[in-house]
């Protein structure tokens, strides 16, 4: 005899918007796989685990599986086009950290505030009165600059004046690793409009070289304090927004750079973004105690907002993405908690006909929508626009 184990006692686990995929495929089914397995064992064993025949008569006109005493109702079979969505925690930020390095010694005499956004060309901090100013560039200022030298850092330099209009590219190449008259020509406007002693030379401690601009995230030197040459005087990120996932590492698989994911914010808004990196080694995060619920494995996942500007301003914020991981188009689909499972394994829907009567169909599982709760379903007779037998709310 096919018996399906109670509603009541399966649909919350397999009904549960946090699981997804194939039972089997996904962490957040094994609880349900777990619960199964236990239920087919008892039934071998001959013991009670609430079974029910759906097509016993026991003189009862309340709507559902015969002898389930919790209430049921209907859903509709529909044919329609399905995506394969998880929903994970994650944190909305900023891209990137920097730590700023100071090369003068002296007394700390200005720097930016907290949360204040410093670009190319523009007044980083002061040194005893001396500004340092921040330029672009990969290859940190380790040297003074001065005419008839080469190499990256003057490339960086000379790429810099070129882009803060000091020289034209007709005049200057950006690319050039020389330091030429041009180059000290243009570094003697820029001295002007730092307001320091124009004599075309870049002396160490006066620029700061970092890849992008930079927004202060903590100042480590104190106003008035002294500082030495190789101190680190603040701490920053990019300017870039970014979404930050720790990701269970069995899921790895389910995600790739490029796939689109959609940010819930704070205030509940949505927005998307794009999956820009996967981590390949996952760590095991401190646990709070033994048998810690955070102890898995995890590896970081990032995402870019496709509109950086929808983000708002928060940082360090909670948000959820959900991911898209699969789509079909034109199949079947139920709600999940409109799946029944099978004592001999597999699942069933409870059909109800016209006339009221109620039969099962043995249905094989496709992609699972666990953001809306639905199913891809294939089944003999199964059509859309039949109705099924689904938990009451």
């Amino acid at each position: 005899m096919k018996t399906a184990i109670q509603r009541g006692d399966v649909q919350g686990d397999l009904g549960s918007p946090q699981t997804g995929g194939l039972p089997g495929e996904r962490r957040g089914r094994r609880e349900t796989l777990w619960l199964i397995a236990a239920a087919v064992v008892l039934v071998a064993a001959g013991v009670s685990v609430a079974i029910v025949n759906p097509f016993a008569s026991g003189g009862s006109s309340r709507p559902g599986v015969a002898g389930n005493a919790d209430p049921t109702s209907l859903a509709t079979v529909a044919r329609q086009a399905l995506s394969s969505q998880t929903q994970v925690s994650a944190t909305l930020g900023y891209a990137g950290s920097y730590s700023v390095v100071n090369q003068a010694a002296g007394t700390v005499t200005a720097v930016p505030a907290v949360g204040q956004v410093v670009s190319q060309g523009q007044l980083l901090y002061q040194v005893s009165g001396a500004p340092a100013v921040l330029l672009y560039g990969s290859t940190p200022a380790y040297r003074t600059l001065s005419y008839g030298m080469s190499g990256l850092d003057v490339q960086e330099l000379n790429a810099d004046l070129v882009s803060l209009g000091y020289a034209t590219s007709s005049e200057l190449s950006p690319t050039s690793d020389t330091f030429g008259a041009t180059t000290t020509t243009a570094l003697e406007k820029l001295e002007a409009a730092l307001g320091v002693a124009q004599n075309g030379t870049l002396t160490l401690g006066q620029a700061v070289f970092l890849p992008t601009a930079v927004r202060v995230t903590t100042i480590s030197a104190t106003l008035g304090g002294t500082v030495q040459a190789g101190q680190s005087i603040m701490q920053g990120t990019t300017t870039a927004r970014q979404v930050t996932i720790a990701l269970d590492a069995a899921q790895q698989s389910e995600m790739k750079v490029g796939d689109k994911v959609t940010i819930t914010l704070p205030n509940n808004q949505t927005t998307p973004g794009v999956i820009s990196s996967v981590g390949t080694v996952a760590t095991t995060p401190a646990s709070s105690g033994s048998g810690g619920a955070n102890s898995s494995p995890t590896i970081t996942v990032l995402v870019s907002p496709t509109d950086p500007t929808a983000t708002g301003t928060w940082d360090q914020a909670p948000v959820n993405v959900t991911i898209t991981t699969g789509s079909v188009t034109n199949v079947l689909v139920v709600p999940v908690d409109a799946l029944l499972v099978q004592s001999g394994g597999g699942y069933a829907l409870e059909v109800a006909g016209a006339n009221g009567a109620r039969h099962l169909v043995h249905v094989t599982l496709g992609l699972f929508d666990d953001a809306d709760g639905l199913v891809q379903v294939t089944g003999s007779g199964l059509a859309a626009g039949q109705r099924v037998v689904v938990p009451a709310l």
